[in-house]
């Protein structure tokens, strides 16, 4: 078992629930990936996993402690966010921003001290953004801030980072250069990471674990030949998908698909624990 997992974990907004009875162990020093459809939870997760929204019932515990528990400086220290649409840093240097990482360790009048400036010059350093160090955020492109809040989580010095849709309106070029700093980040550094991707593929190809929810609930989990399959993208999303192989990787991938149409797409078959991969070539 891991460091962080949830047990029967029911979340919601108000009396609608969108979370259900859900269990799950975040392998260590991996990198987690989350799909499904859009509703189906997976932001809803990241939140109450790192304790932006309280959950109603079950718990999340690290090292074997609940989360609700935890002093909150205490568990800033052992994971970092970056949400979705990170609030605006309007008016901020980008080492300013950066400098935000270092809140946890702050004490009195929140001075920066020689270590917290040396963290910030190595998280701007290993990010490839040093040299935006005195410019504002602002006057930066989609991938060059994208790395910049990265910078700010890796400040913050935690060993686990949660990332929602960290690709979401960049073109090609800066999806790859983000999800390769973040590779590294865990092959080079150990970090556990874990992310909510749309796209299959960048989901296959840089995820050592999948998650696969649909409505509130996990449909599959585990390792990529377990998850991306036709089977469970069949159930996950309702399409028909043609599954061959990355060359370059030699990871699954979904080469072409189908929308499922008429009663097909309603079909709730099980899917057994241990089937072939349904490969093309």
């Amino acid at each position: 078992m891991g460091r962080l997992f949830t047990n029967n974990l029911n979340i919601g907004y108000g009396e609608q629930i969108i979370v259900n009875d859900l269990s799950v162990s975040i392998p260590d020093k991996q990198i987690t990936t989350i799909i499904g459809s859009n509703g189906c939870g997976k932001s809803t997760l990241l939140k109450a996993i790192t304790r932006i929204i309280n959950h109603h019932s079950g718990n999340v515990l690290l090292d074997g402690k609940d989360i609700l528990k935890e002093n909150t400086k205490a568990l800033a220290k052992k994971m970092a966010i970056l949400p979705q649409s990170p609030e605006s840093a309007s008016g901020l240097t980008v080492g300013e921003l950066v400098s935000y990482g270092r809140f946890p360790y702050q004490k009195g009048f929140g001075r920066l001290t020689k270590k917290d400036l040396e963290v910030i010059d190595w998280a701007l350093d290993v990010t490839g953004t040093f040299d935006y160090k005195f410019r504002p955020v602002d006057a930066l492109s989609g991938g060059q801030r994208q790395r910049v809040w990265i910078a700010m989580a890796l400040a913050q010095e935690t060993d686990i980072i949660f990332l929602d849709e960290p690709t979401t309106y960049l073109d090609m070029a800066h999806q790859l250069e983000v999800l390769e700093l973040l590779q590294t980040l865990n092959i080079e550094q150990q970090r556990t990471i874990i992310m909510v991707l749309h796209d299959l593929n960048q989901a296959a190809r840089f995820a050592d674990y999948l998650i696969a929810m649909k409505d509130g609930k996990i449909v599959k989990a585990g390792n990529c030949e377990e998850v991306m399959n036709h089977q469970v993208l069949k159930k996950v999303f309702q399409i028909d998908a043609e599954i061959g192989r990355d060359p370059r990787t030699n990871k699954p991938m979904c080469i072409t698909y189908n929308l499922l149409k008429g009663e097909n797409k309603h079909e709730e078959n099980s899917i057994p624990s241990h089937f072939a991969l349904s490969a093309h070539s």
